[in-house]
């Protein structure tokens, strides 16, 4: 174990295929999910955004494209995934991904059985406002590290008979940020909840670990009004602005009759 750094590793992957170009070449990779289906990205400078969708629960999948293991830090809203503190990347618990495999995290990990699920919300309802820790809203980050190539003893594995409540979060309020550096939660802008359990079983498992990540990865996520004041979408049209693209003709058929439309 290095530096005391314990990480949880999942019981089943995702196998995809290993890169066209060497591996050392292919990027980590990390994507969010609705329903199953990749969501859309956008490039602005050096960040990544996605538009959230009120309401919608959300998962993280994590690639490793490697013929190593990695290891890998994962936070919502500043919150890590396993254990929901706030830390450095190198301290925080982490999830194991098998050469040319990937791993999917649904939600914040509530014990060795289960998980509870991210969905989009308002700082005022997000699981960092029950912590007591809204400085980090909006952002999904995931820090990748590769096991030390080295010959070591079979790690050890055992079953986590109980995991400790967040001791940030037990307390009215929390104790997860001085009240005097956490800002008041804004009551439009995107954050994560913390939604409905899930089965989600892991074991714990001590790996040797580089001490640096071999990539960092970010995404932040806004709702549309939000990303059209930044830039990176355009608003949708006005009511004014779609009539005055009417026309009054477009081909010369058949008026359609909604009383024959079943027929």
């Amino acid at each position: 174990m290095k530096n005391g750094i314990v990480a949880l590793i999942m019981m089943a992957g995702t196998w995809f295929p290993s890169c066209s170009i060497a591996a050392h070449d292919c990027g980590y990779r990390m994507e969010i999910l609705i329903n199953g289906v990749s969501v859309q990205e956008y490039q602005q400078s050096e960040c990544r955004y996605i538009e959230a969708l009120r309401g919608k629960e959300y998962s993280i999948r994590l690639y490793n494209p490697t013929a190593g293991r990695v290891a890998v830090s994962l936070s919502v809203d500043g919150l890590n995934s396993i254990d929901a503190r706030h830390t450095t990347a190198g301290e925080a618990s982490k999830w194991i991904i098998d050469p040319y495999q990937s791993v999917t995290i649904s939600g914040w990990q509530t014990s060795n059985q289960t998980a509870r699920r991210f969905y989009f919300t308002t700082e005022n309802r997000s699981y960092a406002r029950w912590i007591g820790d809204t400085r980090n809203v909006g952002i999904i980050s995931a820090a990748f590290f590769r096991e030390k190539p080295v010959i070591v003893p079979a790690a050890t594995l055992y079953e986590q008979e109980s995991r400790r409540r967040i001791e940030e979060g037990a307390a009215a309020g929390g104790k997860g940020a001085d009240a005097k550096s956490c800002p008041a939660p804004a009551q439009d802008l995107a954050a994560t909840g913390i939604g409905h359990e899930t089965d989600h079983r892991v074991t714990r498992v001590d790996l040797d670990l580089e001490d640096s990540p071999a990539a960092c990865l970010s995404i932040r996520y806004e709702y549309h009004p939000e990303l059209v004041r930044l830039g990176i979408l355009r608003e949708f049209p006005s009511a004014l602005e779609r009539r005055e693209q009417a026309r009054g003709f477009d081909d010369d058929g058949f008026a359609p009759d909604p009383y024959r439309r079943d027929q």
